[in-house]
């Protein structure tokens, strides 16, 4: 007779129980009053969301999109699917709603959790996701149609969800744009315990470090760090929106010790004026964990004068392989570049263009990679996962070459990718756009350097024959306002007769980009 399963104990459970008083979440906004959750309230509070969940018929392994800017109450949600084996569907508030839409369609979410802030949006899309049951509004009232999730939470039980293995269901499905130009969502399943802590102990991760979110929680990297912040019963600090003062004020108040970080903020912070930063004390951060986007050199050397020496590492990774490499801070003037050698339990290959592995140093090749952290598939896509694998070895397109002591170096982006102020841009989504325009017949999207973003997007765009009006770059960027987040929006537009191609019909983006990265960066050949 089969045993019945044991669920493995829950974090959050463990650290009400063990250290009810410690400050779990800080929400801290100019102005205000400060909110603080302790462990004790914060899973008082997950309890109380996981049952109204059960109450509104969700099940595990449904999906369940939350959609706010930073907040406790997202950070509430976050833990609640685990008390009720749901999927996780963060979802970019930043999205139009038609990119809005078609993500909740696509996952099959039943339940939407959104803050008051964006109810506007599902009660223009409602029609368009007709497989959700229930849009659940907090921190506000809610619009026509949907259900007050603060009442709701006002008068539902804080007591303890019964305790069921739901590990058999993927936890998190995190979207992530792919070369067909729709959004995919990558599916994966629970952490490895002890992989987790391999890398934690690696990168010298404590309990009482203090984490800052340096970025949207719906993103990969700042929301799965507020997820290992928990684990390990760190304090949380929230900002809801990044403003670069502001983010030295809270991390000179709270002793912040770990934050995860695109280039982008950090540049804002250290661009600020000399006597705003001395008013604050930085001398507490000790994990500035760089990624998102490779932090140019430059940077590095800037935010080493601000802040602790020892404090910088870095990491290459993506929403679909998690943490790959390590970077550690007496690498980062030794190894201009590197993202560093391979994490803890994760094995690497390179392959060149004619599938033979790459043994030799200093030359380049498709980086694939096998880890317990990779993804298990993509939703409704499994053809676009088995194109990104050899066996148990996964890729997501990117080019590297490793040195004779074992560093890694990104060379190229995956499949044209655009990272722009740490947000993932894919070029056939802007063309697919772009190519609706009534007077284009062919456009082409790529990054161009940007000081400020990395990266930013920049068209190509081939005009229909004289006739209409002369199409103005002015008119391409208004029509792509229209219909695209505003941080894939093209910020230059340049004209031509026509694009360069393959001999199978492809664009030859790389012919387009060269000249404007000519002089800012050195490609392996």
């Amino acid at each position: 007779m089969s045993q019945p399963q044991i669920p493995p104990p829950n974090p959050l459970v463990v650290h009400a129980l063990l250290q009810p008083e410690k400050p779990a979440v800080i929400d801290d906004r100019p102005g205000g009053t400060a909110t603080v959750w302790t462990f004790a309230e914060l899973n008082r509070q997950v309890n109380r969301l996981a049952r109204v969940l059960r109450d509104l018929g969700i099940r595990p392994g449904d999906k369940l999109v939350v959609c706010g800017q930073n907040s406790p109450a997202v950070v509430r949600a976050m833990h609640a699917r685990a008390k009720v084996g749901a999927t996780l569907v963060p979802l970019n508030y930043r999205f139009t709603p038609e990119e809005a839409a078609y993500v909740v369609d696509n996952s099959d979410a039943t339940i939407v959790y959104a803050d008051a802030e964006h109810a506007g949006l599902f009660e223009r899309v409602r029609s368009d996701i007709p497989k959700v049951r229930h849009v659940v509004i907090f921190d506000g009232p809610p619009r026509s149609d949907q259900l007050d999730g603060d009442r709701m939470l006002a008068t539902a039980s804080d007591a303890e969800p019964p305790a069921e293995d739901y590990s058999a269901h993927p936890v998190s499905m995190l979207y992530t744009s792919g070369t067909t130009g729709r959004p995919k969502g990558a599916v994966r399943q629970a952490t490895d315990p002890a992989a987790l802590m391999a890398l934690l102990q690696h990168m010298g991760h404590v309990p009482d470090d203090v984490y800052i979110s340096t970025g949207p929680l719906y993103h990969s990297g700042p929301g799965g760090y507020l997820g290992v912040a928990h684990f390990l019963s760190n304090t949380a600090v929230l900002q809801r929106r990044f403003d670069p003062e502001d983010w030295l004020r809270l991390v000179a108040t709270y002793r912040v010790s770990m934050t995860f970080a695109a280039p982008t903020p950090i540049r804002m912070v250290l661009n600020l004026p000399a006597a705003v930063k001395a008013r604050y004390d930085r001398s507490s951060m000790r994990r500035m964990i760089a990624n998102a986007a490779p932090w140019p050199f430059a940077l590095k050397e800037a935010y080493l004068q601000d802040f602790p020496e020892d404090s910088l590492w870095e990491v290459y990774g993506s929403t679909e392989l998690g943490v790959d490499t390590v970077l550690a801070p007496q690498d980062q003037r030794r190894k201009p570049g590197s993202c560093g050698k391979p994490a803890p339990g994760v094995e690497i290959k390179l392959f060149d263009e004619n599938d033979r592995e790459v043994t030799e140093p200093y030359h380049p090749g498709e980086l694939y990679l096998r880890s317990v952290q990779n993804f298990q598939t993509y939703y409704k896509a499994q053809d676009k996962f088995d194109s990104g694998r050899r066996g148990d070895f996964l890729t997501v397109g990117d080019i590297a070459y490793r040195d004779e002591e074992g560093y890694y170096f990104i060379c190229d982006r995956k499949n044209d990718m655009i990272i722009s102020g740490g947000m993932n841009v894919y070029p056939a989504e802007i063309e697919a756009v772009l190519e609706h325009h009534p007077r284009i017949v062919m456009a082409a999207a790529f990054g161009i350097p940007s000081e400020q973003w990395g990266e930013s997007v920049h068209a190509v765009v081939v005009p229909r024959p004289a006739g209409a009006p002369p199409l103005s770059a002015a008119d391409v960027i208004a029509f792509a306002h229209e219909h695209l987040a505003g941080y894939k929006v093209p910020r230059s537009v340049t004209f031509a007769d026509e694009l360069p191609h393959t001999g199978s019909g492809k664009i030859l983006r790389r012919v387009l980009r060269e000249p404007f990265w000519q002089g800012h960066r050195t490609r392996v050949s």
